[in-house]
């Protein structure tokens, strides 16, 4: 038995409520059992209850013994004096209320058809990723759309409290935390960390000084970045050296700066070698003057995908690595340019949407989700083959989401989907 499982019988009222009465003997009958808390305090609020011949409103608290009360020293928390009724599944030992009244308990253990808990135990326990890949296919698709735009929101909404967090780091600045996030996800999951600090060492309104001079833009990069701290045997390395020893002074930056052992080049193809990404947000930054600005009042898909994929320097079209000459480098790839619009653009907008209370930036990032093609990876494979539809980055993200923090964690409880294929039969 788990507490989420009697949570779930309790708030659906999945048991035999004929002759319900408290441990004591008094009759009980539930009005409304409540709203689930999910924060700190009694499990759920603003029930209405009836316990003899008195009706009364308040909290409910759920143990699967009711010596938990005293376990988790309730009696000494004033959270719960309001509770008004105790339910558990196994009543072990009597509580006592702080002003010596006798807590008012309901035993479930013989009310609940077992049947409910062994369909809920084969979907905890089932060994594949999606605990009900046997049932998926036969929910109705209006209770998966449902738990997939509720996913979704909460997806976005926690991304969007994420920018918030940097937002308030950066004193309010978005253009700085905008430079943050973009540059985060430049490093496209194997070299994010290192993206990440770069970010924090080499501040964008010191490449905003600079930035209609592309090579000076080069140099604070590739210097910050490490990359110029050996000697690179061509005319353009040695340029990037001399500014960069100019302007690291300037900014007091060789001290701060990473060490090329830091970035990632193992098994990625050299299109995307962190030095490549470099130099294309380089040409990024140097196209662009105001960041947010761009991401927050750019309509279409089409235009943020034309300013991201800027072609980067004549140097990096032709090179992957510094002093290593190359075949022709492609510019910053459409599927890259997605990747950023969903990680960096629609958080910033669902960002901005929460921070001014308008729901036309949240419509905006909805919008270009439903524009955006669906990504390709392990998690959204393992949904097409459970045959669900899995065409624009909105089902992309939701399913992602449902995966990530339902399935793997076995919330079938809390999820639209698992609570109808463990729903009783009526």
């Amino acid at each position: 038995m788990t507490e989420s499982f009697l949570h779930y019988i309790w708030q659906f009222q999945y048991f035999n409520k004929k002759h319900l009465v408290s441990a004591d003997g008094e009759e009980i009958n539930v009005f409304n059992p409540g709203i689930r808390n999910t924060n700190a305090g009694p499990d759920f609020s603003n029930a209405r209850i009836s316990i003899g011949t008195l009706e009364w409103r308040g909290s409910v608290e759920l143990h699967i013994k009711s010596s938990g009360w005293t376990d988790h020293h309730h009696s000494d928390d004033a959270a719960y004096e309001k509770v008004i009724l105790h339910v558990v599944w196994e009543n072990d030992q009597h509580i006592v209320r702080s002003d010596g009244s006798l807590m008012p308990t309901l035993e479930l253990k013989d009310r609940v058809d077992l049947s409910l808990w062994e369909s809920y135990r084969k979907l905890f326990t089932s060994g594949d990723p999606i605990p009900c890949t046997g049932q998926w296919p036969s929910v109705s698709s209006l209770v998966k759309m449902s738990m997939l735009d509720k996913v979704l929101a909460q997806r976005l909404e926690l991304k969007a409290q994420r920018v918030m967090g940097m937002l308030k780091e950066n004193m309010g600045d978005w253009e700085e935390t905008c430079y943050q996030l973009l540059l985060s996800n430049f490093g496209f999951k194997v070299n994010t960390d290192a993206f990440s600090q770069l970010s924090r060492i080499l501040p964008y309104h010191v490449i905003r000084k600079h930035r209609d001079q592309q090579l000076q833009v080069e140099a604070l990069l590739f210097g910050a970045a490490g990359f110029l701290a050996t000697a690179h045997h061509d005319d353009y390395g040695y340029q990037l050296a001399r500014e960069y020893a100019v302007l690291s002074k300037k900014f007091n930056l060789s001290e701060k700066q990473l060490h090329e052992s830091q970035w990632r080049f193992l098994r990625l193809r050299p299109a995307n070698f962190p030095t490549v990404r470099l130099a294309q947000l380089a040409a990024l930054l140097t196209t662009n003057t105001n960041l947010f600005s761009s991401m927050i009042h750019t309509e279409s898909v089409k235009d943020i995908l034309t300013w991201l994929q800027v072609p980067q320097s004549d140097y990096w079209q032709n090179h992957y690595q510094l002093g290593k000459a190359a075949g022709l480098v492609p510019a910053f790839g459409k599927s890259s340019a997605e990747n950023v619009i969903i990680n960096t653009v629609v958080p910033m907008l669902a960002a901005y949407s929460l921070s001014t209370d308008d729901q036309h930036y949240m419509d905006r990032a909805l919008a270009l989700l439903q524009q955006l093609p669906a990504e390709k990876n392990v998690i959204t494979r393992q949904w097409k083959e459970l045959g669900q539809n899995v065409k624009t980055a909105f089902d992309s993200q939701a399913l992602i989401e449902l995966h990530n923090n339902f399935c793997m964690k076995r919330r079938c409880l809390e999820c639209s989907v698992g609570a109808t294929i463990i729903k009783p039969l009526r």
